[in-house]
């Protein structure tokens, strides 16, 4: 097969799974909360509940379709599907394992290596925004402009300091391509251990970026009804739900890359080459990943929402000098080096 359709091919089961994951976050989501309150969770659907996401998929199809009167109607279409794909696209850059050889073809689990990828992904996660943005404001109602103001002015503050977080990183790691990072990380050199400071910015703007609780004030029903996608229904709702779930999913993958070596593992790169390391390096991936929604899903149902002001405070006043400060740390250490 030419190297164009293996990538196709890539690509589509890379969205497969992203859209697979998401679904069934929103089991495993109930499932903790449950678990946590000490309580049974979703378990009609099928053995152990296991069905209950695709109901849930049923029902959000078979529910009516409403677009508000005064809305604006073609922005009112697109925020869900701009988001939608935002959170799809960030997926291209991760490296979900070694190259796989299948006799003479040779197949790279990634979907393009750019030597500008962590660009890539802070690029395209800051569009998504945008789909929030556009869903608030088209939809005529004062509670989801609220909601998506909070939601852009969240972004911005977040993303400065992660923004400044992954500058450490990059001066340690001297490259901004994904593959490079992983493969600095074999055996037990892991980033997370020479950038502490950096991982835990990183970690709290993570949950700043998803939205997710303790920072999910762009959808805080307590005075927002719904927030942004209040006057969403149907798929359309669907697709706001699912991608934030899949950027749950992206996120975790890219902690998991940049900070905690990836697909790599000692016990797994001492092995020969071949499928079997391969598909190895692939669940230890995989591994850290739903660790990190597990963890994501354990804050949900832990800590309190953040009043509007604290959510702010912390990420202009705390998280942006830490993350400063970081930066001339990383350079005094890489000075001392030299």
């Amino acid at each position: 097969m030419s190297p164009i359709i293996i990538k196709l091919i890539f690509v589509s089961i890379v969205f497969g799974i992203s859209l697979f994951v998401a679904m069934y976050s929103t089991y495993a989501e109930r499932k903790v909360a449950a678990f946590l309150q000490d309580r049974l969770g979703p378990n009609r659907a099928g053995p152990f509940g296991l069905l209950q996401p695709l109901a849930d998929g049923v029902k959000l199809f078979f529910k009516e379709e409403f677009i508000p009167l005064k809305a604006d109607r073609w922005l009112f279409l697109m925020g869900p599907g701009f988001f939608m794909i935002t959170a799809l696209m960030t997926s291209a850059v991760i490296p979900f394992g070694p190259d796989l050889k299948i006799g003479d073809t040779v197949i790279p689990l990634q979907g393009t290596d750019l030597n500008v990828g962590l660009l890539y992904i802070f690029g395209v996660v800051s569009l998504g925004v945008y789909g929030v943005l556009i869903g608030g404001w088209a939809s005529n109602n004062k509670f989801s402009l609220l909601g998506a103001i909070r939601a852009a002015s969240q972004n911005i503050s977040y993303e400065l300091a992660m923004g400044l977080s992954i500058i450490a990183l990059v001066m340690m790691t001297a490259t901004l391509s994904m593959r490079e990072i992983v493969d600095q990380q074999s055996g037990w050199h892991w980033n997370v251990l020479y950038q502490p400071l950096g991982f835990l910015i990183f970690l709290v703007c993570a949950f700043a970026e998803t939205n997710r609780a303790p920072f999910d004030l762009p959808e805080c029903e307590t005075e927002l009804v719904g927030g942004y996608h209040t006057e969403y229904s149907s798929m359309k709702l669907g697709f706001f739900l699912f991608a934030e779930y899949i950027n749950m999913f992206i996120s975790s993958a890219v902690i998991a890359t940049l900070y905690f070596g990836g697909y790599h593992a000692p016990f797994i790169d001492s092995m020969d080459p071949g499928m079997l390391k391969t598909f190895l390096s692939i669940g230890v991936l995989f591994a850290k990943i739903f660790f990190f929604i597990f963890f994501f899903m354990w804050v949900r149902w832990t800590l309190p929402r953040f009043r509007y002001d604290q959510l702010m405070n912390l990420g202009w006043k705390m998280l942006i000098p830490l993350a400063v400060v970081n930066i001339i740390i990383t350079g005094i250490v890489l000075l001392m080096k030299m």
